[in-house]
């Protein structure tokens, strides 16, 4: 009995201590749980740490990268693993792969050099090296997009309007004023020139001379500019950096801004018109109001329309020659249509009709589209949906407790998961496959536009050659300008139609009746002067 009894209480004890164990054990659970989670909290609050100070010269990412290191390390990674320069290292030639477009650009210089675009780190090494510059004079306008030149706008703006501009005045704060004035001043001189200002330019790092992305070789790999031989020994007073970080956030609050003084002009005229702008509220909202100051995104838009804003300095239709101040045609709307009114009732400053070039075959004086990826987008369901650009290129990622948009700039397709998913319950094959879809529809009627349009040149050079007059033809050449500038306007567009896919097939539709309705009157001429 005795023993019986020393048995339970052995067991009342050892449950007793398991209990206790149980209970240690569970409230160091608990509170290591409570730690994290305060400790994620406290992370969540604090980003970053401003480890370096950075201001409004700060166009170097490289201080950047010590208080935001994630963000830095996806800008980076743009190059791919290694960043890869040399004139073996360039991407494929679409002139090879597309012969038609030596054609469609004949007179100009994309019918030179033209390849398939690099991540965002080669922006600035690419064109630094493409025949267009070295074989052709070219614009400084071209560096607009290509290059952090914020800096150089300002002080050359602030130079123009007799005020201070040394290293103290431009880190001081932004002043979009004087960034316009600077844009307006250098716009139409020649590339090298713009490219020499920008590198006399302070970047915040003077002791600093090994950039992050490496400097295109000055003269490309033939030593040339505009067609002529450097001088042995000439360099650039500094450095210059493709688009990084200070071109589109506020160095004091990191908040998402727009310096691309064509954007900041483009985007007013468009607020001011009456084309339609149902995708982009904050317009709306203006049209509204008292419109007595000009539409400016960096103080009316919303943070998700700034998230595509960003996009929109760059991604965009513009003029971009030497006869007049680069220009974003949106005074009359976005669509295909409103630019091409535009661009048709635009004068040079000699008050002489616009155009791009002349072409070479036919004598037509044709227009020359950029990639307008943020009109045609703005003609698409996701545009329509709230989706900006960042959602799908820049999709939100998570390092700790923190949610960062990747700075990995890609297509959407490297990281369905991510950029796709979050709206669209749809295993990842079934989307790749509706996106390839879309775009070999594209390609293939891109294609067919560009048979017609051969059609349509054969056809008036025999009508030219048979002794058809310029009067005669001007309505053939006309149709040229419109089929080409359809044309265009989608193959030169990046998403292959993607971006609002019905949109890009009536467009090159268009194109290839513009082009028939052209060969049309070529061939009747041909058959009148052969009877």
């Amino acid at each position: 009995m005795q023993r019986m009894k020393r048995r339970a209480t052995a067991g009342s004890t050892v449950q007793l201590v398991l209990v206790f164990i149980a209970a240690v054990l569970a409230t160091l659970a608990v509170t290591w749980v409570l730690v994290t989670m305060f400790g994620r909290k406290q992370e969540a609050r604090t980003p970053f740490v401003r480890v370096a100070e950075i201001n409004e010269i700060s166009t170097d990412p490289e201080p950047w990268s010590l208080n935001w290191p994630h963000q830095f390390d996806g800008w980076k990674a743009t190059a791919g693993d290694k960043f890869h320069g040399g004139a073996h290292y360039l991407p494929e030639s679409k002139l090879d792969s597309h012969p038609w477009l030596k054609r469609l650009y004949a007179g100009y210089a994309f019918s030179i050099d033209y390849r398939e675009a690099r991540g965002h780190a080669y922006m600035l090494y690419d064109q630094g090296v493409t025949e267009r510059v070295t074989k052709k004079p070219q614009a400084g306008a071209c560096l607009h997009c290509h290059a952090s030149n914020s800096v150089m706008y300002r002080r050359v703006g602030l130079e123009a309007l007799g005020k201070p501009a040394d290293d103290a005045a431009l880190a001081a704060g932004f002043d979009m004023p004087a960034v316009i004035r600077g844009f307006q001043e250098v716009s139409t001189l020649p590339y090298g020139d713009v490219l020499a200002l920008i590198a006399a330019s302070p970047d915040g790092t003077p002791d600093e001379n090994d950039p992050i992305v490496p400097q295109p070789p000055l003269g490309g790999f033939s030593g040339e500019l505009a067609g002529e031989l450097l001088p042995k020994g000439h360099a650039l007073p500094g450095e210059v950096h493709p688009v990084s970080c200070l071109d589109c956030h506020d160095p004091k609050t990191m908040a998402l801004r727009v310096t691309r003084p064509g954007f900041v002009l483009g985007i007013a005229a468009l607020a001011a018109g009456e084309g339609d702008a149902a995708h982009i509220p904050s317009i709306g909202r203006w049209r509204n109001g008292d419109r007595s100051l000009p539409y400016n995104p960096n103080k009316d838009a919303t943070r998700a329309e700034m998230r595509t804003f960003a996009c929109a300095q760059c991604h965009v239709e513009y003029y971009c020659g030497s006869k007049d101040t680069l220009e974003f045609p949106w005074a009359q709307g976005l669509a295909m249509e409103n630019m091409e009114a535009h661009w048709n009732e635009k004068t040079f400053p000699d008050g002489s009709a616009f155009y791009d070039f002349v072409h070479k075959e036919t004598g037509a004086k044709v227009l020359k589209v950029q990639h307008p990826e943020f009109e045609l987008w703005s003609q698409g369901i996701h545009a329509r949906s709230g989706v900006s650009c960042a959602d799908c290129h820049m999709p939100y990622e998570r390092h700790g407790a923190m949610k960062v948009s990747s700075h990995n700039v890609r297509s959407p397709l490297k990281n369905i998961n991510n950029a796709c998913q979050h709206c669209h319950s749809v295993a990842e094959g079934e989307l790749a496959a509706r996106v390839a879809t879309i775009q070999k529809r594209t390609v293939d009627l891109t294609e067919r536009a560009a048979g017609a349009l051969t059609d349509m040149l054969d056809a008036i050079l025999e009508a030219q050659a048979a002794g058809a007059s310029a009067e005669d033809l001007a309505p053939a050449l006309e149709l040229q300008r419109s089929a080409a500038w359809r044309l265009d306007f989608i193959s030169s567009e990046n998403s292959q139609g993607f971006h609002a896919d019905q949109e890009a097939a009536r467009i090159l539709g268009e194109s290839i009746d513009h082009s028939r309705q052209a060969q049309a009157i070529a061939l009747r001429l041909l058959a009148r002067d052969g009877d």
